[in-house]
């Protein structure tokens, strides 16, 4: 298995820019994952797919004002994007865009307090530390971080939030979720469709390209996330009654995948536990899958550690093929793109 067995090309008028409206209005391209077979759809029609006792799993992660801009003491002015927090208030892993920037340098954050790198991690990474917590000068001195593929500006920031967002700490959405609304969900619900939340906080490397020609070495930064125990609850009494647990996003995946490892399921008789804590579970093909039964998700990027999760989950040559049809059709890639769902 190569790094380049998971490439396509995608032509840049490919990548969706922009939101649509209504949320639910976008496109689904609808797969069977044992035959391959495609069908395509509106996401508004979801219900058509799904089954009574089904269930629903969602991240309810919210993401955060995380880029900041700060000032060298020179006057240089440098843009920090917070990653995640440290083991107190005071201190982050961020990506630092700028020149110069050793341990021991002292920034100004506009508007904000005073920091410091304390440390220098791989490439542009730093560990910084604020002389007060940051979390409270968000609102007013942070940005939404878009990924840097979408180029148009945002006008309505919670557009880039699920409306079921409730735990802040991701620097990018599960943009799965992006394509539920309230009317959507009330309908799955109406037809005996549960629903069920975890959090896992997004970090930005899950959505970069794996650089090594072994996908086996690369190194996934872990994510944290938790798998309460009203959802475990949830997820064992489906699987006893033979629903379909549906994870909406590959975040959800990575998390149910997470527990399912640590609770050494076996089949579906085996109870899911609650878990807490960071992952560095890299889904690739090859995994077994423990509690995951259906996959809703966007269209990723080459190369990319979720792109091998899709194919882990539905084969790289089905998810591919998928992906040609998709592209030659006229479907939206990417954050603001249109849906598949895999069953």
């Amino acid at each position: 298995m190569k790094t380049s067995d998971f490439d396509y090309d995608l032509p840049p008028g490919s990548i969706a820019q922009t939101p649509l409206e209504p949320r639910d209005s976008s496109r689904l391209l609808v797969m069977d994952r044992y035959s391959g077979a495609l069908e395509h759809a509106i996401f508004r029609d979801l219900g058509k797919y799904l089954s009574p006792g089904d269930l629903l799993v969602l991240n309810q992660t919210r993401v955060i004002p995380a880029r900041i801009y700060a000032h060298k003491p020179s006057g240089g002015r440098i843009e920090v994007l917070l990653l995640r927090p440290g083991g107190d208030r005071l201190t982050w892993e961020c990506l630092v865009g700028g020149k110069g920037l050793s341990a021991g340098r002292s920034l100004i954050i506009e508007n904000g307090p005073a920091a410091e790198i304390m440390e220098v991690l791989e490439g542009s990474r730093r560990r910084i530390r604020f002389a007060e917590p940051i979390e409270p000068f968000l609102p007013r001195v942070g940005n939404v971080p878009l990924p840097p593929y979408i180029h148009e500006p945002l006008k309505d920031p919670e557009r880039y939030q699920t409306i079921y967002a409730q735990d802040p700490g991701s620097a990018a959405a599960p943009t799965a979720g992006l394509h539920f609304t309230p009317r959507l969900m009330d309908e799955l619900q109406g037809k005996g469709i549960g629903f069920a939340y975890v959090t896992l906080h997004v970090g930005l490397d899950t959505f970069a390209p794996v650089t090594e020609d072994d996908p086996t070495v690369h190194e996934i930064h872990t994510e944290w996330c938790d798998l309460p125990k009203e959802t475990a609850d949830k997820i064992n009494i489906t699987r006893q009654a033979h629903g379909r647990v549906v994870a909406v996003g590959t975040t959800t995946v990575r998390t149910l995948e997470s527990a399912a490892k640590q609770s050494l399921l076996v089949d579906r008789r085996s109870q899911l536990k609650p878990s807490t804590g960071n992952t560095d579970l890299f889904i690739m093909p090859g995994h077994t899958f423990r509690v995951v039964d259906g996959l809703i998700t966007n269209f990723h990027l080459p190369k990319s550690t979720l792109i091998m999760l899709v194919s882990a989950f539905a084969g790289r040559e089905s998810i591919l093929h998928a992906y040609g049809v998709a592209r030659e059709d006229g479907y939206r890639f990417y954050s603001f793109g249109d849906a598949m769902l895999i069953l």
